[in-house]
């Protein structure tokens, strides 16, 4: 008997474009919801456009964010589009949008018109800088929030320029936020009977997870710097240089690092020097310890390396481009890739969802959808149109 996941029965109507609403809507059917995602019958999401093309015509970036859903293509700029949106939304459990702060209130489609029609409707806004506060007009975007925020400024080469960081983590980050917004107010629902908004911000996100970054900035009152790949307060932490590739290596303890001298690298006079003792001393001679173990670790191949530290309980491990990472027998192991087979391209390999839950597991993946794939479907099931009300909406270019 397969078991129920954790969110079966539950319905979602998923306003959102590009990454971070999309995110979190893919999130929460991988556990199960019931995905409508709503596209404009003129452009779509604009993630169908981005970047390389499949042969079939699809993009690997939409394909990324949208396993599981369902694709209706309603304009809703339209008053009959509109009161189709209306309609999903009054039987649905949550709605998720990411369009600028007053878009959707043209169209009846906002939080204050919504929960008067549904006062169960959850009703989750992911926008660049919230939906109150003086930026609240201003679009996001995930650069440019990593730029605003203090992400780039730790992030690069020490004498470099600020980087961003190469995958838009800000987004993924809001999407798993929302998510995580949506599933609490869910479990709330059940005890209040009510719907309720949630104002889920980039600017915020990247904000709160500035961590140990932003505690020394508020609790010193001093502007952290990079450290390119090394750590700000433990060393060694950094990604040193073998004699055949780097391997990234993270001494968390005084402990390991007796074990990394005198164990791994053969060196007891650097676990003897007053210098090196604890971390406060490894930190105040960081470069000099960074030089002697990147000279160390030149002298032999990374495997060899890897092998001795693995053997000592001293964490590290290989640098690999992301095609070796999801091709590496770990990522199999743990079914971090699926594959699916999609209408136009065939068989399909896509990055997995990593939650692993005992009881309530995530839904065996479905391929994202075509543009526009279940209009008819769910104009159907959800909203009883037969094909001549179908018909007629897609002639007035409604529905797609």
């Amino acid at each position: 008997m397969t078991a129920a996941s954790a969110l079966e029965g539950v319905r979602v109507l998923d306003l959102t474009r590009v990454v971070a609403g999309p995110w979190a809507t893919m999130m929460l059917s991988d556990m199960g919801a019931d995905v409508i995602k709503v596209e404009s019958p003129k452009d779509g999401d604009y993630t169908r456009r981005w970047g390389a093309a499949l042969p079939g015509g699809e993009r690997p970036y939409f394909l990324s964010t949208n396993r599981n859903k369902r694709s209706v293509a309603i304009d809703f700029s339209t008053p009959q589009g509109q009161k189709l949106v209306r309609e999903l939304a009054i039987q649905s459990d949550v709605l998720v949008e990411n369009y600028l702060t007053g878009t959707l209130a043209r169209y009846g489609l906002d939080w204050e018109t919504l929960q008067e029609l549904n006062p169960r409707l959850i009703y989750c806004s992911v926008s660049g800088y919230g939906r109150t506060g003086p930026m609240k007009d201003r679009p996001g975007f995930d650069p440019i929030v990593q730029g605003e925020s203090g992400l780039m400024s730790v992030t690069g080469e020490i004498e470099g320029r600020p980087m961003k960081i190469g995958v838009p983590l800000v987004d993924i980050m809001a999407g798993m936020y929302a998510a995580y917004a949506v599933s609490s107010a869910l479990i709330a629902r059940s005890r209040t009977k009510r719907g309720q908004f949630i104002d889920i911000s980039l600017l915020d996100v990247a904000l709160g997870n500035l961590g140990s970054v932003g505690a020394n900035a508020l609790l010193l009152n001093q502007v952290p710097g990079r450290y390119a790949n090394a750590h700000a307060d433990v060393v060694p932490f950094e990604m040193y240089p073998t004699s055949d590739g780097h391997l990234n290596l993270a001494v968390g303890n005084d402990a390991q690092f007796m074990r990394l001298c005198v164990k791994v690298l053969e060196r007891p006079d650097l676990a003897a020097s007053g210098k090196f003792t604890t971390n406060d001393l490894r930190r105040a001679n960081r470069a000099e310890l960074d030089n002697v173990l990147a000279a160390c670790f030149r002298e032999a191949s990374r495997d060899y390396w890897l092998s001795k530290l693995a053997a000592e309980g001293i964490p590290a491990g290989n640098v690999r481009n992301a095609l070796e990472a999801l091709n590496s027998p770990e990522a199999a192991a743990r079914g971090m890739v699926f594959e699916v087979d999609h209408p136009r391209e065939g068989r399909l390999r896509l990055v997995s969802s990593p939650l692993k839950l005992s009881d309530t597991p995530v839904v065996p993946p479905k391929a994202p959808p075509v543009f526009g794939q279940h209009t008819v479907d769910v104009l159907v099931e959800r909203l009883r149109l037969d094909t001549n009300e179908i018909a007629g909406l897609r002639a007035a270019g409604v529905v797609a």
